[in-house]
């Protein structure tokens, strides 16, 4: 009797070989039934050093993954996002494209266009959905009315093409959609440059249609890394930290004058965020079924951060010197 044929590996490519692109490439490597086919990167040395590092060619142009790999990691600056995945998916290679999925909505809904017609998968790498502590309490959700995120992190010279909304707080919008899962109906926010001619910290109130509220704040310019989401449902408390990827629950046991208070650490699986969320994204490709993080959830994170720099740019315009010299003008 003949040994049963090993199933046929999933070819992988990676465009874009800067931080992101080669953390890709790392867990890709190490994947089960995963085949790391190569790299494209306009920039041939860094294409080529990650190519020896991991032991796979460095293409010369997007056209020579045509029949070389099934899907790709988008690891390019995020202008260039809608066009290369757009090519890709046009190619039939199904795709993940880095956060945020696009600069603009129209530009989304040409990468949404381009996965429906050619019948590909495209998801969007929003990585903290998959982080242990959020996988953790989404089995004990039960309409939480309060968040406090904080998102905060010492200056480096990544992502500074776009703005802390789209670099960092975009993660924490994602995730609120999903736990929250109702619309948003008012946003308030304020945001200033401090090291770049980009928004560098921000903060902004959201309100959903069933009453929750939540406070999100994200800094490229602090002096400590934070990464914390709190929230409050009826009776407890749940504290996440994705940086030690856990969350702790509290309840209370007793009420009264003298309360007790119950401590519980949630289950939450030991993986790296990267590699669960590549897990997820090989998965959807064999099985053909959407997965957490798609084109239509990017799409929704996208306009909720569209709206939050929209608030931003109207509350400048309120305080911004010229703006206030004119109201005291016209009270006179």
């Amino acid at each position: 009797m003949s040994a049963a044929a090993e199933p046929k590996k999933t070819r992988v490519a990676v465009v874009g070989t800067g931080e992101f692109g080669r953390n890709h490439a790392r867990v890709y490597h190490g994947l089960s039934g995963v085949e790391l086919v190569g790299f494209y990167d306009q920039n041939i040395q860094r294409a080529s050093a990650v190519a020896k590092e991991f032991q796979a060619p460095a293409f010369q142009s997007l056209e020579e993954l045509q029949g070389r790999a099934d899907a790709v990691s988008v690891a390019v600056p995020t202008v260039a996002h809608a066009q290369v995945g757009c090519r890709l998916l046009e190619m039939g290679l199904d795709v993940l494209v880095e956060k945020p999925m696009a600069v603009d909505l129209a530009e989304a809904d040409a990468l949404l266009e381009a996965a429906r017609k050619n019948k590909r998968i495209l998801q969007v790498g929003h990585v903290e959905r998959f982080n242990p502590a959020v996988r953790a309490v989404e089995p004990i959700l039960n309409r939480p009315l309060f968040f406090e995120v904080h998102r905060l992190g010492v200056f480096t010279p990544r992502s500074l093409d776009v703005d802390v909304i789209y670099d960092l707080m975009i993660h924490d919008l994602d995730i609120l959609l999903a736990l929250v899962n109702e619309p948003v109906t008012e946003v308030k926010a304020v945001g200033i440059p401090v090291l770049t001619d980009k928004v560098d910290i921000a903060h902004a109130r959201l309100e959903f249609a069933g009453g929750a509220v939540a406070n999100v704040t994200a800094s490229r310019v602090s002096t400590e890394r934070v990464r914390k989401m709190r929230f409050f449902q009826q009776h407890e408390y749940i504290s996440l930290d994705y940086t030690r990827r856990d969350a702790l629950r509290i309840g209370v046991k007793k009420a009264g004058p003298q309360p007790e208070f119950g401590f519980e650490k949630l289950n939450a699986p030991v993986v790296e965020p990267l590699q669960a969320e590549l897990e997820a994204f090989v998965e959807a490709m064999r099985t053909r079924k959407e997965p957490p993080t798609n084109g239509a959830a990017g799409r929704a994170a996208l306009a909720l951060a569209g709206r939050v720099m929209a608030s931003i740019q109207e509350h400048a315009a309120r305080v911004q010197p010229e703006a206030v010299a004119a109201r005291e003008n016209a009270t006179t």
